[in-house]
């Protein structure tokens, strides 16, 4: 009998694709039509091919599921090994992290769909923990990093940006704390513009964009953390 050991793991590439919608954060997934796991929703990707890296694997991937120009970011997640994560041989998988504006619908198969991170259906394999891992990974990223600039569209004020911060992080947060701590970061930069209050009333609210869209870091030891309990005070942002 031949030693199932000797034969050569697969390996595949998935992407946990985020966006911010109505106020929550959601991931991409599709429903699978086949076994194993038919019915359940997975991460859009596939099997690595011989003559592609991870990276260029996974936006050929992305590109069959959703415009790949509608992604603002996309960076290597971890890779997942268990023996067990899958039925039948071995396989393993690098995973990405996507991210993709508030402001941007991009068009979808019918078998695809945005799901919330608070209400995930039923999903494929270990794709519920990757899911996870590429949620810390945002919010680790917003605290040190310009990544906002790949959750907010291209103008916004900062009460638009707070709520999407908002979202990410799963907790509040100032928007004058947040406002102040950007801009000291040089990550703000005014348009000049302002929008119409909304029914509401109210002033009309100035507009900002990022200074940068490619990724750096901006404050290596920061962190946005969640506020004080009522009775502790104003609720911090970052150190």
């Amino acid at each position: 009998m031949a030693d199932d050991s000797s034969i050569p793991p697969g390996h595949e590439v998935l992407a946990a694709v985020l966006q911010i919608r109505a106020g929550e954060l959601h991931v991409l997934l599709w429903q699978r039509a086949l076994p194993p796991d038919a019915g359940r929703w997975a991460l859009p990707g596939g099997r690595l091919r011989d003559d592609e890296d991870v990276e260029t694997s996974v936006r050929r991937q992305l590109a069959a599921k959703v415009d790949l120009a509608d992604v603002a970011h996309v960076e290597q997640l971890a890779v997942f090994s268990a023996p067990d994560r899958v039925p039948g041989g071995r396989v393993l998988a690098t995973a990405f992290l996507g991210l993709v504006q508030s402001d941007v619908n991009p068009h979808l198969p019918e078998d695809t769909a945005w799901h919330p991170l608070a209400d995930l259906p039923p999903t494929a394999f270990d794709h519920d923990a990757i899911v996870a891992r590429a949620r810390d990974r945002l919010r680790a990223k917003l605290s040190y990093t310009n990544l906002g600039f790949a959750l907010a569209p291209a103008e916004f004020t900062i009460s638009g940006l707070r709520e999407l911060y908002t979202a990410a992080l799963g907790h509040p947060i100032s928007a004058t704390n947040l406002q102040r701590v950007l801009t000291r970061r040089g990550l703000l930069v005014p348009t000049g513009r302002r929008v119409t209050p909304g029914p509401s009333g109210g002033r009309p609210g100035a507009t900002f964009r990022f200074a940068d869209r490619n990724l750096h870091v901006t404050d290596a030891f920061a962190v946005l953390r969640p506020p004080h309990p009522p009775s502790g005070g104003r609720p911090p942002v970052v150190p």
